[in-house]
């Protein structure tokens, strides 16, 4: 395709129209830097067992925290009833006070998610009206768009399983549906800005495809980040407090009372172990791909080198730390940043093949 039949495909828009590729990338990088926020706070909420203190789904009124005691009393009521207050929470003496706190971490943390929609979704029906989003995007935007209004839905879905029953603790599997979730539109919005930004510097630049090896690198990191996910959502780091071993053993002894499928997605002790080993069969992955794309692109190759070692040091950490707040957060946080770094790589990974094509 030539640089003049480029040109005239961006401009099959009505004559005042003028499609302006470079403003979306800037709006689209904004809104990832939200979702990096939104999962470190995320990372908060639930290290704080905050998630289960707001017990409705209320996407206008809900805006606002409680005014007034006697609205902070109702909303403390609404939590009492839960399993989490009846089992944990309320045996331990939890008061007022601590409520007011985990309220917080986790209306804060819906408020961003508030945030982040109208972040995409207002200048994005702006840039729609004014015929600035290039021939071809829209349906793309559209997609980033219904998966954050699903990212909301599995928040509150997986906030539902934590109120019912005997748990105390929300379901680890709509947990990591909803973290995924997350770090899918993060990499579909990283994905999308570079394919707009190199449409910016040429207009006869396509958009660029997944290849095989970054679909291999894909899978493997995606096996690690759901070992997190479930971790995270079963406790399971406080399974052991050293590292290389665990608890003095290097491999732990898994429960199989329920057989070997329940203990790969239930024994906390097992996970705990994948999760720290196949961490390095990730490392191999995530090297492989850095090396592929360094010449074309060397700052995407020492971005996924950076995050990923800085990933493995705080994992290594908040074991050896007791599972620290601040550093379990901090590891959760750059899991994020290496999403797009990884989203990065492996679109500098497709360009590289098609220049090569």
């Amino acid at each position: 395709m030539s640089a003049s039949a480029g040109q005239a495909a961006m401009s099959e828009t009505p004559n005042h129209a003028m499609p302006r590729p470079l403003a979306l990338v800037r709006w689209l990088y904004v809104v990832a830097a939200m979702v990096v926020l939104i999962v470190a706070v995320g990372g908060i909420t639930r290290l704080t067992e905050s998630g289960l203190s707001i017990t409705q789904w209320n996407p206008i009124t809900g805006v606002l925290p409680p005014i007034g005691e006697a609205a902070w009393q109702a909303e403390f009521e609404l939590y009492r009833k839960t399993p989490e207050y009846l089992y944990e929470a309320g045996p331990a003496g939890m008061t007022l006070a601590d409520f007011k706190f985990i309220f917080f971490w986790e209306w804060f943390h819906r408020l961003i998610g508030r945030l982040i929609g109208l972040a995409f979704a207002l200048p994005l029906a702006w840039f729609w009206v004014k015929g600035a989003i290039p021939q071809g995007y829209k349906p793309r935007l559209l997609a980033l768009l219904a998966l954050g209004a699903l990212q909301g839905t599995f928040g509150w879905l997986m906030v539902r399983s934590g109120l019912s029953g005997q748990m105390t603790d929300v379901s680890h599997f709509w947990l990591s549906i909803h973290l995924l979730t997350a770090f899918f539109t993060l990499g579909g919005l990283v994905w999308t800005a570079r394919d707009l930004q190199a449409l910016a510097q040429d207009p006869a630049e396509r958009p660029v495809r997944l290849t095989g090896p970054s679909l291999i690198v894909a899978l493997v990191l995606f096996v690690q980040l759901l070992l997190g996910a479930w971790v995270a959502g079963l406790n399971a780091g406080h399974a052991a407090y050293d590292w290389p071993l665990m608890n003095g053993e290097f491999f732990p002894q898994p429960d199989l009372s329920r057989g070997w499928i329940w203990a790969l997605t239930h024994d906390p002790f097992l996970l705990h172990f994948l999760h720290r080993w196949w961490a390095w069969v990730a490392v191999a992955a995530l090297i492989w791909l850095a090396r592929r794309v360094r010449k074309e692109e060397r700052k995407a190759s020492i971005a996924i080198h950076s995050a990923f070692g800085v990933m493995v040091i705080l994992g290594i950490a908040t074991v050896l730390t007791g599972v620290s707040l601040w550093v379990a957060v901090a590891h959760q946080l750059t899991g994020a940043l290496l999403v797009a770094s990884v989203a990065w790589g492996m679109h500098a990974d497709g360009r590289r093949k098609a220049l090569r094509a």
